[in-house]
């Protein structure tokens, strides 16, 4: 029994967040791409991937797990993100550290994702079974670069007191 669910159950609540989290991560993502604030996703997405930290750490485990380093990692740049995104309304340098450190939060789901489906699904579990193999490494250094190209463009572009006018030109967003 974990906060008394059962172990099934938990580890079903605990998919579901992260799927969520994920999800809300990517609409986040194109926000930033689009220069759009997305401003309930992002509180949703800020909100699920702490709670799907959280609740990681609720599993039984024995010693410091790369799983429980990476909730460690992701949490810190939780608190960053949402110090940069709601404390400095992302003033300055702060619109950058937000997207780079909500970017990586989004990114460190989506290994977890990777690994967990490596892990839990037959086809995948037989091409690499230690996650060691060629093809686990493939599609993670494919995920990074994907992510590393998004958050580069992402920083360039997420200006998000400015808005696209029809025409193209950028106009003043109103308040």
């Amino acid at each position: 029994m974990i906060l008394g669910m059962t172990a099934a159950s938990y580890t079903y609540l605990h998919v579901l967040i992260s799927l969520a989290g994920i999800v809300s991560g990517l609409v986040v993502m194109r926000g930033f791409l689009t220069a759009r604030r997305f401003a309930r996703w992002t509180a949703f997405f800020l909100a699920t991937t702490a709670v799907t930290s959280l609740t990681g750490f609720g599993f039984p485990f024995k010693g410091v797990t790369p799983g429980i380093v990476i909730g460690i990692l992701s949490m810190i740049l939780l608190t960053v993100a949402v110090v940069a995104r709601y404390r400095f309304a992302m003033r300055g340098a702060w619109r950058p550290i937000y997207v780079v450190t909500a970017a990586l939060s989004l990114y460190f789901n989506v290994f977890i994702l990777i690994v967990q489906l490596f892990e839990k699904v037959s086809g995948l579990r037989a091409l690499a079974p230690t996650q060691k193999e060629p093809p686990f490494a493939v599609v993670q250094l494919f995920v990074v670069v994907v992510f590393v190209v998004a958050t580069v463009f992402a920083v360039k572009r997420f200006h998000p007191d400015l808005e696209q006018a029809p025409a193209g030109t950028i106009q003043k967003r109103a308040a």
